[in-house]
């Protein structure tokens, strides 16, 4: 089996088409075919079901993807690995997380390694947690940043806690509430709330925090899932929202917004980790990026 007929194959799968996968490779369909054939005829089995809208992989072929793209990124490791041994300077990682972990978090470590080493290329790769969790089985990113809500379904994905994060209530420093030392949690049920979509960590949340008082959860006022566009609505004055404490010690305006001291605090605690591929090789640089991660988490312990 050649390399060479693999990279075809998996050309014609991302393609769905034979003819589209030649013009892609720039080559004719005739040895788009060859490679084809000779590939079953190494393995003895039918890789594709031909139809007149196309091709897709049999579950022989779907196995064979599955090997070809862990075969290819090997070497793409590899690479990596040799471009850092001869210059241990440079480099590349491909970071997976949701965008509120990418402004904050993610943020602040990518800013101390590029201290260190100013030759290394970061790329972001935001969404939700199964789109970033298909990113990763692809091998499309190196590593998620990610809040786990429960237990990992893949057995092939690996999982490593750097902390567990707290939330805070927070509005604008020119909020009347801002101005205020103890507010009763009872206080807030009719205040303007800016929150995500249900079903998330902060619903869950907010929802624990008012139902553990006997009170069914405050209506939201405003419901927007990007945490830049809740926090930018706070900081207006007229809002109120709940933000991850570690993400309002790390939010570029932060000195707009004040952290209410309510009672009860909302107790509800959201680990935050890392989620690899077992059976992947990290490169270099990938594994720097880990040890700064964890570098900037115990760092968050100590505030």
């Amino acid at each position: 089996m050649k390399l060479h007929d693999l990279h075809v194959f998996m050309a014609v799968i991302q393609a769905a088409n034979m003819s589209k996968a030649a013009k892609l490779l720039n080559t004719g369909q005739p040895a788009i075919s060859r490679s084809i054939a000779n590939l079953e005829h190494a393995l003895g089995v039918r890789l594709l079901d031909r139809s007149r809208q196309g091709v897709k992989p049999t579950e022989f072929g779907q196995a064979l993807l599955a090997s070809g793209t862990t075969v290819f990124d090997g070497l793409r490791q590899a690479a990596k690995n040799i471009a850092f041994l001869a210059d241990p300077s440079i480099g590349e990682v491909r970071i997976g997380c949701n965008p509120f972990l990418a402004a904050t978090v993610v943020t602040e470590v990518i800013d101390r390694l590029s201290r260190r080493r100013p030759g290394v290329t970061f790329c972001i790769v935001t969404g939700d947690e199964k789109a970033l969790h298909q990113e990763l089985t692809a091998r499309n990113v190196d590593l998620l940043v990610t809040w786990r809500s429960g237990p990992l379904l893949d057995d092939r994905l690996d999982y490593e806690l750097l902390y567990e994060d707290t939330y805070s209530i927070a509005v604008a420093v020119q909020n009347p509430l801002a101005r205020r030392r103890k507010i009763k949690l009872a206080d807030l049920v009719d205040e303007q709330w800016v929150l995500p979509p249900e079903g998330g960590a902060i619903g869950l949340v907010v929802a624990d925090a008012f139902r553990a008082i006997a009170l069914d959860p405050p209506k939201t006022k405003v419901v927007v899932d990007p945490a830049e566009t809740r926090m930018s609505l706070v900081a207006t004055g007229r809002f109120i929202g709940v933000f991850p404490d570690s993400a309002l010690r790390f939010y570029l305006r932060r000195a707009e917004l004040k952290i209410l001291t309510v009672k009860p605090a909302l107790a509800r605690r959201v680990p935050v980790g890392l989620v690899t591929l077992k059976s992947r090789s990290l490169s270099p640089v990938a594994r720097l990026f880990i040890e700064t991660c964890l570098k900037v988490t115990q760092d968050l312990d100590k505030r």
